[in-house]
């Protein structure tokens, strides 16, 4: 381990998308400690998950590898125990590795390199939701539909504001833990919250946060007989054109996502008073993130699942004043990226990792030197029928599919991406030159061949294991509690000094 090797902190998101941040230039949106973070912080104005959906982006951002790659194409696929992640790689360089909240993992490991887990997963560990490409038309029970923005408003309690609070108690307590314990080893902390993801339902504190009449509508929907493929088959996996809403309920469902993450806001505001009062704070770097974004109603869709910009772009945020200048960088980055800027950040040589990850450290950016402007993508799950994957590098993304139309975007031109280049005998030798590095860099046909293959293998699996006795992979968090609080076997006094913070100063 290298010496004075910094603290890390990670606080996730979940469908949190940029264009609603006030970091990112959402005026409404109320997030002073996002806000204070990114004013002390490097900002990433274009930075993209590996795949838009939770299982495969947060699988990718932990591994540095592409969906293909890790084999998690769906939120129903195993990640394997035998791939290297982050959590590894700094705990070999002699960290204390933890995790709090949801991470999604599919399959009987639910740590991979994490010492600690200190909650279960909001989300299950089988393979339970796996798509099947071979019925492209059926729209199993499990998929997204209309009800979260139908049923979109004001509650008391919600099973995910049970998970975060848990997650946002956990992270707290764990941070005192460590300014508390003997252990000097130094920390990475997960701290992952399943907010704003839909349902859109939040406490009336949150909700009155904002007033009805300011929040802004989608812009005007794209028409049907316009959408691309994809889109389509979106909005019949979601039920979207079979459960329409009303204005009244898209206002109110942007209504209750703001205050959703103003929620966050207070959760990494709690986070970051705790780094504060520990003492932690000066030598922890801190990360804001979130798994993929949210198209909230854009062009008329909802949620994920595509590769235009609510649902692919992601917040990205990295702050350690006395480390790296406050700047914004306005080069195209990826969650892939952050395996080996953490290498990088614990003191190792990202470059020499004995593992190829699909990454690139964000030391460059950080440290104001140049560094790579290129997002890679792919999208392997529900509502495909074929693999998609995306480029983005420059001003342009690039979209394609075996199954569909290429798709070519200017964004500094067209940030809305209404006018699809991909036609355009001007645009004729880029995307030549696009269908070309996608050649290179897959084998879409045996891409195709091995994820359906991968459906049939795992619905099998979830059938069998389905009938008799049911043993579940979903982490048991396992506390002890004749260690906790005062027992008869621990010395009072002791346990007094040791877990009062800070210290009373003997005599």
């Amino acid at each position: 381990m290298t010496a004075g090797a910094p603290n890390i902190l990670i606080v996730m998101a979940d469908q949190m998308a940029p264009a609603f941040l006030p970091i990112y230039g959402h005026a409404l949106t109320r997030a002073p400690n996002m806000q204070e973070l990114a004013k002390n912080g490097v900002v990433f104005e274009s930075a993209y998950c590996a795949s838009p959906l939770c299982s495969p982006s947060r699988a990718s951002f932990m591994a540095g590898r592409l969906p293909s790659r890790t084999r998690v194409y769906d939120n129903a696929s195993e990640f394997s125990a035998d791939i290297p992640t982050f959590a590894h790689h700094l705990r070999l360089r002699g960290y204390r590795t933890i995790l709090s909240g949801k991470m999604h993992f599919c399959g009987p490991d639910q740590l991979h390199g994490f010492e600690e887990r200190l909650t279960t997963d909001i989300y299950p560990a089988d393979y339970g939701w796996t798509p099947d490409w071979d019925r492209p038309d059926e729209r199993p029970s499990w998929y997204h539909n209309m009800s979260s923005v139908a049923e979109a408003g004001v509650c008391v309690r919600t099973n995910q504001l049970d998970f975060d609070d848990e997650v946002a108690f956990s992270s707290e307590r764990a941070i005192f833990d460590i300014a508390r314990s003997n252990d000097r080893r130094p920390f990475l902390l997960v701290a992952s919250f399943t907010h704003p993801h839909d349902p859109f339902a939040v406490p009336q504190r949150y909700w009155d946060l904002y007033r009805d009449e300011d929040i802004d509508l989608p812009g005007p929907a794209v028409p049907l007989a316009l959408l691309d493929p994809h889109s389509r088959r979106l909005r019949h996996v979601c039920a979207m054109d079979a459960e329409p809403v009303t204005e009244a309920q898209v206002r109110a469902a942007r209504h209750a996502y703001l205050g959703a993450i103003s929620y966050v806001d207070d959760n990494l505001g709690r986070l970051m008073q705790a780094l504060k009062s520990s003492g932690l704070g000066e030598d922890t770097i801190v990360i804001l993130t979130s798994d993929h974004g949210e198209m909230l109603g854009e062009r008329g869709l909802w949620y994920k699942m595509s590769f235009f910009e609510g649902a692919s772009r992601v917040p990205l945020v990295v702050a350690s004043p006395a480390r790296f200048a406050p700047r914004r960088i306005s080069a195209s980055v990826s969650l892939l990226d952050i395996l080996p800027t953490l290498v990088d950040l614990a003191g190792g040589d990202a470059a020499a990792l004995g593992s190829p990850t699909d990454g690139r450290s964000l030391a460059p950016h950080l440290t104001g030197r140049h560094g790579h402007d290129e997002a890679i993508g792919e999208y392997l799950a529900e509502g495909a029928i074929a693999p998609i994957v995306m480029i983005r590098r420059g001003a342009l993304k690039f979209i394609d599919s075996p199954a569909d139309p290429d798709q070519l975007y200017d964004l500094e031109c067209d940030p809305g991406e209404r006018d699809n280049l991909a036609a355009s005998p001007d645009h004729a030798v880029k995307i030549a030159e696009f269908r070309a590095e996608i050649g290179r860099r897959w084998d879409l046909a045996a891409l195709d061949a091995e994820v359906r293959e991968s459906q049939r293998r795992r619905r099998l699996v979830d059938q069998a294991l389905s009938k008799g006795e049911i043993r579940a992979w979903d982490f048991q968090p396992f506390r002890d509690a004749s260690r906790q609080y005062m027992r008869n076997s621990l010395d009072l006094d002791d346990l007094e000094a040791m877990a009062r913070f800070p210290r009373v100063k003997g005599p």
